[in-house]
């Protein structure tokens, strides 16, 4: 079974951590707009204190994905470096027959 991402679960657990204080707030008839602010309030506040697992997951995803790692040999470097090896090897073994 595939793992869920990092973003869906803390997205989830964001919109869950907002909508069940709405929930509350609209059953005790407290006013819709000050019920979305006060249960926005304590959604951000829960979040900070309960999701910083999920939240530096997130953080750090996203930053791999803006900054890949950059392969800085050349595609052909490791033929060359075979090449090389193999010719220093070839040289190295006439010189020694020659001796």
């Amino acid at each position: 079974m595939k793992a869920v991402p990092a973003w869906l679960s803390y997205s989830v657990y964001r919109v869950l951590l907002f909508a069940v204080p709405l929930t509350l707030l609209l059953a005790l008839q407290i006013t819709w707009w000050v019920a979305a602010l006060v249960a926005a309030l304590i959604g951000v506040c829960l979040s900070y204190l309960f999701l910083r697992k999920p939240r530096e997951q997130v953080a750090l995803g996203l930053y791999q994905a803006r900054h890949p790692a950059v392969e800085t040999a050349h595609p052909d470097a490791e033929s060359e470096d075979a090449s090389i090896d193999r010719a220093a090897g070839d040289a190295l073994q006439r010189e020694r027959q020659g001796e």
